[in-house]
C-alpha cells in the first residue's frame, strides 16, 4: 500500500552531512540468512495444500481459492503494505510531514468497512462463475469485451510501476547495507538482480501459495522490528515530546529551494480538501487494484472476506507506528545519504536503524523491508499475468485456449513482467517509476463504477461506462502532466493534487476523475438506454450471495440452470 500523493513526495531534499559508506557485514549476514530462509519457504510453498493439478489460474493463480482467515489476512496484509510503503510513508513524514505521509493511515482504516460490504459480493459471484479477475466480472456483468479490455488495460498498466517500486525498496536496504548504489554495474545491481531471479523462480513454481507462505516471516518481523523501534527509540533520542517538537521546528523552517514551510505537523485550513480527498479517494482506488483482488478472491468463503475486513484494520496501528518513525529520525538527526554523495529521504527508516540499532537488529530490519517487497511483488505480478493471460491473451488473441493452456501463458507472462520492472529500474529515473505509479493511482480509481456499482445494478449502461472511463482517463492525466514541484524541481507529474473545478480548492485529482467519470457515465446512461441495446448479463441474483457450499459455474462443465424466479441474467445460465 503506498499512495502517489506520498510517492511525489520522498524525493524531498535532506541534509546532507556525509555518504553511507562501507559494508555493514553483520546486518548485511543477517539479511541474506533471513533472505535464503524466505527463498526455500518459496519453492517449498508449491507441496503446501497441493492440488493434484497447478496446471490452473484456479490453482496457480488462486492457490485454489482455499486460503482461510488467518492466510488471508497476513496475505493481504503482506500485499496492501508493501516494501515500499516501508520507505515512502516516514519518508514524506520525515520530509514534509503529515499531510504527504500521515493521511495514509486514516485511508488504510476507512477502505475496509468500504470492502467489507462490495468485496464479499464479487468474490461470490467469482466463486460461482469461475471468474479470476475483475476484467473477467465486467465481461460477464455487462456482456461488453470493450470495457472488459479497458479494465484489464488499466489494472495491468498500473500495476507495472507497482512491482518496479518494490525494487527501490530493496535497493534502499542494500544501498544503507553498503552494497549497491555505486561503482561498476555488477557490484550495484548484482544483489538486485539475484533477490528477483529468486523470486521468479519460486513464483512460477508455486504461483500464489508462495507469498502466502511468506507473508507469515514477513508481517512477524515487520511487527516486531516496529513495536521495538517505537518502545526504544523515544526514549533514546528525548522522548515523544522532544520528538514532536523537532519535526515541528523542521517543517516550519523555509526549503531553500522554494522559500516556503518545509511541510506542516498538523492539516491546515488551505490542506483539509487535499487531505480528505487523499484520505478518501485513496481507499476507493486500494482495492481496485489486480492485486488486492487477486488475494480477495484466493479466500475460501465470503465470510473470511468480511473477518478480514473486520481485523485488517491492525495494520493502519501498525502503519501509524511506522509513519511516526519519520518524525523520530527527526529528532534523532538521521542524514540520509545515499553512496552517491547526494541526500536522499527514502533512505531515512533504514539509516534510522543502521544508527540507532545494534548491526544485528540492524539486519532483522533490512530483511523485513526486504521480505516486505518479495511478497507484494510476487502477488502483483501473478495478478498483472491473470489480468493479460484472461482478459487479453485468452479474450482477443486464443479464445480456445484450454485451462492448462492459461496457467503456461501465465506463468510466463509473470516471469516478462519482473523483468520489465527490473529493466525499468535499472535503466530508468526512478522519477519516472514514481510518475508512472502516480498515474496508476489515478487511473485504476476510474475503474470502481464499473466494477463496484455492477455489483449492486445494471442500471449503467457499457457504453456509458467505457465513454465516462474514457473522460476521466484523459482530465486525470493531462491534470497530473501539469502538477509541478518546485521543491523537488519535478515540471510535470509533480503531485497527485490541483484546484477541482468548480469549487476551486485542492483535492486530489483522481477523485475528481472518478466524480467526472460518475457523473458522465449517468448522463450517457439515460441517453443511450432509450436508443443503443445493452449487454447480455451472464449472471443471476443468486450468484451475489454464494458461498463456499454453493454449487460453483463452470465454463468447461455446464449444467442446466433455470434462474427465472431470481430476475436478471440470462436464461443459458448454468451452474
Amino acid at each position: 500500500m503506498i499512495t502517489p500523493h506520498t510517492l511525489a513526495m520522498v524525493h524531498a531534499a535532506a541534509d546532507p552531512s556525509r555518504p553511507n559508506t562501507g559494508v555493514n557485514g553483520v546486518a548485511l549476514t543477517v539479511l541474506i540468512v533471513i533472505f535464503v530462509i524466505v527463498a526455500v519457504m518459496g519453492f517449498m510453498a508449491a507441496r503446501w495444500r497441493r492440488a493434484s493439478s497447478m496446471e490452473s489460474l484456479e490453482e496457480w493463480g488462486l492457490g485454489g481459492r482455499s486460503f482461510g482467515t488467518w492466510v488471508t489476512w497476513f496475505l493481504l496484509g503482506g500485499d496492501l503494505y508493501t516494501a515500499y510503503t516501508f520507505v515512502a510513508v516516514p519518508a514524506a513524514m520525515f520530509a514534509t510531514g503529515a499531510v504527504a505521509g500521515f493521511f495514509a493511515v486514516p485511508y488504510t482504516i476507512v477502505a475496509y468497512p468500504i470492502i467489507f460490504f462490495f468485496m464479499s459480493r464479487l468474490w461470490s459471484v467469482s466463486h460461482r462463475r469461475g471468474y479470476v479477475t475483475s476484467a473477467d466480472f465486467v465481461r460477464g456483468r455487462y456482456g461488453s469485451r470493450g470495457l472488459s479490455l479497458a479494465i484489464a488495460v488499466t489494472g495491468f498498466i498500473a500495476t507495472m510501476p507497482y512491482i518496479a517500486l518494490q525494487l527501490v525498496g530493496i535497493q534502499a536496504v542494500l544501498e544503507v547495507a553498503g552494497i549497491g548504489g555505486s561503482g561498476n554495474w555488477f557490484a550495484k545491481d548484482l544483489p538486485l538482480l539475484i533477490a528477483f531471479a529468486v523470486l521468479a523462480a519460486y513464483t512460477y513454481t508455486s504461483g500464489l501459495r508462495a507469498p502466502a507462505i511468506i507473508a507469515f516471516v514477513k508481517d512477524a518481523l515487520i511487527y516486531l522490528v516496529i513495536v521495538v523501534a517505537v518502545i526504544y527509540l523515544p526514549t533514546k533520542v528525548g522522548g515523544w515530546g522532544h520528538i514532536f517538537d523537532a519535526a515541528n521546528t523542521k517543517m516550519q523552517t523555509a526549503n531553500k529551494v522554494t522559500g516556503k514551510p518545509n511541510g506542516s505537523i498538523l492539516v491546515g485550513p488551505k490542506q483539509q480538501w487535499a487531505y480528505v480527498t487523499l484520505a478518501f479517494g485513496s481507499a476507493l482506488a486500494l482495492f481496485m487494484y489486480p492485486h488486492s483482488i487477486t488475494a480477495s478472491l484466493s479466500a475460501k468463503s465470503r465470510n473470511t472476506i468480511r473477518r478480514n475486513a473486520a481485523i485488517l484494520p491492525a495494520y493502519s496501528f501498525l502503519l501509524a507506528l511506522l509513519a511516526l518513525l519519520g518524525w523520530v529520525a527527526i529528532a534523532a538527526k538521521t542524514t540520509p545519504i545515499g553512496a552517491d554523495g547526494k541526500p536522499n529521504a527514502q533512505l531515512v527508516i533504514p539509516q534510522l536503524f543502521e544508527d540507532q540499532f545494534p548491526s544485528w537488529f540492524a539486519g532483522i530490519a533490512f530483511a523485513a523491508i526486504a521480505v516486505g517487497a518479495l511478497v507484494p511483488a510476487a502477488i502483483m505480478s501473478i495478478a498483472a499475468a491473470n489480468t493479460f493471460t484472461r482478459n487479453i491473451y485468452k479474450e482477443w488473441l486464443r479464445p480456445d485456449a484450454t485451462v492448462e493452456h492459461e496457467a503456461k501463458v501465465s506463468k510466463i507472462a509473470s516471469l516478462v513482467v519482473k523483468v520489465f520492472a527490473v529493466g525499468f529500474v535499472l535503466t530508468m529515473d526512478k522519477q519516472n517509476a514514481i510518475n508512472l505509479q502516480l498515474l496508476g493511482g489515478i487511473w485504476i480509481l476510474q475503474t470502481l463504477p464499473a466494477i463496484v456499482f455492477g455489483l449492486y445494478t445494471r442500471w449503467f449502461h457499457r457504453w456509458a461506462l467505457l465513454i465516462g472511463w474514457a473522460v476521466a482517463m484523459v482530465y486525470g492525466t493531462w491534470t497530473a502532466y501539469g502538477v509541478a514541484n518546485p521543491a523537488t524541481k519535478v515540471a510535470h507529474f509533480g503531485g497527485s493534487t490541483a484546484d477541482i473545478p468548480i469549487i476551486g480548492k485542492l483535492g486530489y485529482i483522481a477523485f475528481t476523475a472518478l466524480i467526472i467519470n460518475i457523473v458522465v457515465s449517468a448522463v450517457l446512461t439515460v441517453v443511450l438506454g432509450r436508443f443503443v441495446p445493452r449487454g447480455a448479463d451472464e449472471t443471476i441474483v443468486a450468484d451475489y450471495f454464494a458461498d463456499e457450499d454453493d454449487p460453483r459455474v463452470s465454463a468447461y462443465d455446464p449444467v442446466p440452470y433455470d434462474d427465472a424466479d431470481l430476475g436478471g441474467g440470462s436464461p443459458k445460465a448454468s451452474t
